[in-house]
Parts: structure tokens; sequence; C-alpha cells
């Protein structure tokens, strides 16, 4: 069966690419500029650098600093209010993925009018939207050049996505001294987030062997440099890599989808306000364990591709990349669930309601293993717990 492989983005990749952003939007005809980032990004000097490279002689640049983790529908509106007030024809996301996502957001409102919920789904974007120029200070969401955007809805406190070809930004401009000032935390959810992604897409049941090939080389370029990174945030060489690994691992995600992890990470996220990368890795040894029983060959096509050791027993050998993934995140110091939430912890009495929501996500229809229940999901936290 014929499949599509989708790639739109124009990549300009190193030091002082950030130079090249006038000329870029120049190319598109733009004239009133909106740059979208968070109080993070600005604070340690990012965005400022950004602002400061547009030529202020040929372009109206307004800020929009709204930007928050996991962004909601009322960010959303707010950044909208400010677009359509200045005639905005042209937007620049600076940060990680929730700037990437709620510019993208606020690009659709721009062009197309109504509620964000009203093209939630895939490919319900009628109109085209403005240009685009994504700058990640991140290397893990892969939002800069995926067809995505997530968001939570409060009142229904749930996480969603907006997915359309048109919403991919038209230019990334990715320069790794970005990502220095990165806290070995951040970097370390972050990164797990793009291993997740890497892990998730190759088992898709959307999988080609266009999506497997970046999916694999994705992850064994986060494997390799992650640790490296997290230990040492100066070592620009694998904060490099790992910048094109987050691009490469992208290409594979986007067009497979995901699975089971990332259905319970939304559901994380939208009730007790977990970091996407942190949600991401709380439960992925956990699922990859499980989802191990449905897809033997792919868990040790992994497992050898980032040279684990095996014993050529498959009973065994199948789960050897899930051993690893839980080595990894206990390393990097990411907690178990019990000691997570933003506004309460999270308990085993909320279980339930959690299960309950994640069996609603959309990539679930991706997951290699269609058994999914409630009692799946709840077994699942309690390990992550």
């Amino acid at each position: 069966m014929a499949k599509e492989f989708f790639v739109k983005t124009d990549v300009t990749f190193g030091k002082d690419a950030i130079q090249e952003i006038s000329r870029i939007l120049t190319q598109f005809g733009a004239t009133n500029v909106l740059v979208v980032y968070d109080k993070g990004v600005k604070a340690v000097g990012i965005a400022d650098k950004v602002v400061d490279a547009i030529d202020k002689d040929k372009f109206n640049v307004v800020e929009f600093d709204g930007v928050i983790p996991n962004p909601t529908n009322e960010v959303v509106e707010a950044g909208y209010a400010i677009a359509k007030e200045n005639n905005i024809d042209a937007f620049v996301a600076v940060g990680g993925g929730s700037s990437m996502d709620t510019a993208k957001a606020i690009n659709v409102l721009t062009s197309n009018g109504g509620n964000i919920m009203d093209y939630e789904g895939i490919g319900n974007v009628p109109k085209p939207v403005c240009p685009l120029i994504a700058i990640p200070t991140t290397a893990g969401t892969s939002s800069e050049i995926t067809n995505v955007a997530a968001l939570v809805d409060t009142k229904s406190v749930r996480k969603y996505v907006v997915i359309d070809n048109k919403i991919v930004a038209d230019k990334v401009i990715a320069d790794p001294e970005f990502t220095r000032t990165v806290p070995a935390g951040v970097t370390a959810a972050t990164g797990l987030d793009a291993i997740t992604h890497a892990v998730e897409s190759y088992i898709s049941n959307e999988a080609t062997y266009l999506t497997k090939y970046n999916s694999l080389r994705g992850l064994q370029i986060f494997y390799e440099n992650l640790p490296k990174v997290y230990e040492n945030g100066n070592d620009m060489d694998a904060r490099e890599k790992m910048m094109l690994g987050c691009i490469v691992v992208g290409f594979g995600f986007s067009n497979a989808n995901l699975g089971l992890v990332h259905a319970i990470a939304h559901t994380l996220s939208a009730h007790f306000g977990l970091a996407h990368g942190v949600a991401n890795a709380c439960v992925l040894p956990y699922v990859t364990a499980f989802n191990a029983e449905k897809c033997p060959n792919e868990m040790i096509e992994m497992a050898k591709a980032i040279n684990l050791p095996l014993t050529g027993e498959e009973e065994k050998d199948k789960f050897a990349l899930a051993n690893e993934l839980g080595r990894m995140v206990k390393e990097m110091g990411i907690r178990p669930l019990h000691e997570q939430g933003r506004e309460h912890k999270i308990t085993e009495a909320d279980f339930d309601i959690i299960a309950t929501d994640a069996l609603k996500e959309g990539p679930l229809h991706f997951n290699p293993r269609q058994d999914v229940t409630k009692e799946t999901i709840i077994e699942i936290l309690k390990k992550a717990f």
C-alpha cells in the first residue's frame, strides 16, 4: 500500500544562523511580524537576540511573551488578539515546543478566524496560513518541523491536537548555541521526549521504511549524545548533534504518529501540569515493555541499534530497550509519578480518571497493541508511581 512521507520545512542550521532572519522575512514579503516566546527565553537573552536581529527599518516587530508550558486556549486567544490588532502577516516562534505550538495556533486563527478548537483533529484547517519561522531553543519536541500543535482545553481538562500540513513552519533557524543555557533538567526531559518520539514512531502501526529510518537514526543520536549534554551543558558538539537529531526524528514521527505513551502523557499534562517531556519519561519504560509483547522484533532492532547487550533469546531481549530506558529515566533525575503534579501531587486515587481520559486520546489509534484497556493503563501507572 502506498504511503505519503511529507517533508516541508527549509532549515538553516549552524552558529549565527539568526543573522539570516531579515533576509528570510523579506523573501516572505512580510511587514508586521509577531515574535512569540515565553518569559524564560526572554530571561536568558535569546528573545532579545532574535528581535535585535530583525531589521526595524523594514519590519514592524511586535512581541508576545505569554507562552506557558502546555499552552491553553486562553493563551492562544490572547496572542491572536495581539496579532489581529497589529495586522500580523508573519510569525517567529522562539523557544521549545510550547512556543512553536502557540505560534502555530495563533497563525491558524489569524488566517481562518473562529475558535482554535474548530480545527482540532487532522486536516481541518481550510485556508493557508501566514509564513512562520521557527527558532528552537531545545532539542526534543521537533515541533519546529512537524504539522502538529498540541494545546490544552482548560474547560474539559484535556490536551488535544491540531494536525495539518498547512501549519508546518516554513523556515527553521537552528543555532545550537541557543540551547547552551538550557538547564540539565530541561535537557533531560526534552531529550527523553525525543527518544519517546523515536521509539513510538518506530513501532507505530503507520510506520514505513522511510519513517523507521529516521526514527532509528534519531534514537541512536539521542542515546549517544543526551547523557553527554546532561553531564556537561557546554558540550556544543553533542548539543549540535541533538539539534540535528531532533529534526531527523521529527521527520519520522510526524509521518508515522505516536502511541500509548503520548496518550497517557497528554492526560497527565492536562490534569496535573506536568511538562510534556517529563510526562512521557515517567511512563515510557513501562509502555515500552507492554508493547514489546506485540513487536519483539522491532524492540530488538532498536536495542541492537544502540548496542545494548543481548542474550540471543527473544523472550529476554525484547525487554532490553525498556529496561535501558528505565535506567536512563532514573539516572537523569526524572522523579516517579507520586512526586509529580503542579498544583497537587498525583495519587493512586487519580489513576481512574487518568486512565479513562487516556483512552480517548488520538495517538492510541497508532499504538502497535490495540488491546489497551483502562485496567492496562492503571497497571502502567502503578509501575510508574
